[in-house]
């Protein structure tokens, strides 16, 4: 599974990626993790974690990445240091098929 984590400059998200990366590979996941600015935003991803102050640009984004679900973050798991909520947030989406 393809997973870009998305912020307004990729700082942010370089953090959360870094997270989830570690709680995944931790869980045996073998998903692809990757961080960047909203301007970089990769078409091919499944699912995208857009930054909470990305939220009224949800629709807009999810324009330029038509396969994948968008999840806002809620700005709680940004302080998640061991990236099990992030996990969880994703392995819950993926079953769902929502976001």
């Amino acid at each position: 599974m393809r997973i870009q984590v998305v912020c307004g400059a990729g700082a942010s998200s370089t953090f959360v990626a870094g997270r989830l990366r570690r709680a995944a590979l931790d869980a045996g996941r073998d998903w692809e993790i990757t961080a960047s600015s909203v301007d970089r935003l990769d078409p091919t991803a499944d699912i995208v974690l857009l930054g909470s102050h990305l939220a009224e640009r949800r629709d807009e984004l999810a324009q330029r990445a038509l396969r994948a679900t968008l999840i806002v973050l809620p700005p709680e798991l940004l302080t998640d240091l061991e990236g099990a909520r992030l996990r969880a947030l994703v392995e819950d989406t993926a079953l769902k098929g929502t976001s």
